[in-house]
Formats: C-alpha cells, sequence, structure tokens
C-alpha cells in the first residue's frame, strides 16, 4: 500500500498466438531450469525438467487462455502432463522422477493469486481476498491430485 502496487490484470502485449507459445515454451523452460539449479539439479537433469515443465507449463497457460479451462482444472491438467512426461523421462534418463516433476510443478504455484489474496486482506476487501485464497488453495491441491493421477497410470506397484 505505501508504494501503491495494485494486482491488476496483465496488460495486452498484442501478440499472436504462435508467439506467445512461443515465448511462453521458452519462459517455461528458464523457470524451471532455474527451480531446478535451485534443488542442486545436474545441468543434464535441469535441463530435462526444464524441458518437461515447459511442456506442461505452456499446456497449461494455453488451457486456459485458448479453450477457457478454468484455472484449478488447467493446472490439474498441467500436473497430469508433467508428471506422465517425467515418467517417460525417467525411464529413458535413469533419474528420479521427482527430480523431474517437483521443479515442473513448483512453476504452476499460484503466486498472483496469493498476492491478490494478501492485497484484498489488506485493504479489508475480505470477500475478494476470500476469492482468491480459495482459488489459490485449489490450485495447489489440484497440482498433487495430477501428479498422483499420471503416477496411477504409469507405476505397476
Amino acid at each position: 500500500m505505501m508504494v501503491e502496487l495494485h494486482p491488476d490484470d496483465f496488460a495486452a502485449q498484442g501478440l499472436s498466438a504462435p508467439v506467445m507459445f512461443a515465448l511462453r515454451l521458452v519462459a517455461s523452460f528458464v523457470g524451471v531450469f532455474g527451480f531446478s539449479m535451485m534443488f542442486n539439479s545436474t545441468y543434464r537433469m535441469a535441463a530435462t525438467a526444464g524441458v518437461v515443465g515447459a511442456i506442461a507449463n505452456t499446456l497449461r497457460l494455453t488451457l486456459v487462455d485458448l479453450v477457457g479451462m478454468p484455472p484449478e482444472a488447467a493446472a490439474f491438467a498441467g500436473a497430469v502432463c508433467a508428471g506422465l512426461l517425467a515418467s517417460i523421462t525417467g525411464t529413458k534418463t535413469k533419474f528420479p522422477r521427482i527430480s523431474i516433476t517437483v521443479p515442473s510443478i513448483v512453476i504452476m504455484v499460484p503466486g498472483l493469486y496469493m498476492y491478490r489474496a494478501v492485497y484484498y486482506m489488506g485493504v479489508f476487501q475480505t470477500l475478494d481476498a476470500m476469492e482468491w485464497i480459495i482459488r489459490a488453495i485449489m490450485i495447489i491441491l489440484f497440482l498433487p491430485m495430477g501428479l498422483g493421477l499420471a503416477r496411477a497410470l504409469t507405476d505397476p506397484d
């Protein structure tokens, strides 16, 4: 409030869908690669996680923007995708599945939703605050549920 920041919607960039798709792939790769490096992964493991996360996160964002899917359902779909891709790459690379899935999912945590919730609490708009808290919690719950489904589909045990 002191610096007058407001959680406004993103400004329209005027980018075509293919350009936005490509930029999301690149940004998601860089973000997931960075998270993976923070978890002390090797460069090869971080790059693998980056590719998996770029595909899964770009799918999530595309489902929200182009298909109109609710963000919570898109997070579930993105997590299932990340889990399935991590299972496939894990068998080919012998990397632990968790070292691929965790960085791929961390980028999907709804920081903007949590920021909006805290902002609206600070200005005493409780209904708006509750809406953003509930939406953030739902996304946070759907991420491990998506990974769980992917695990159930790919793990013979």
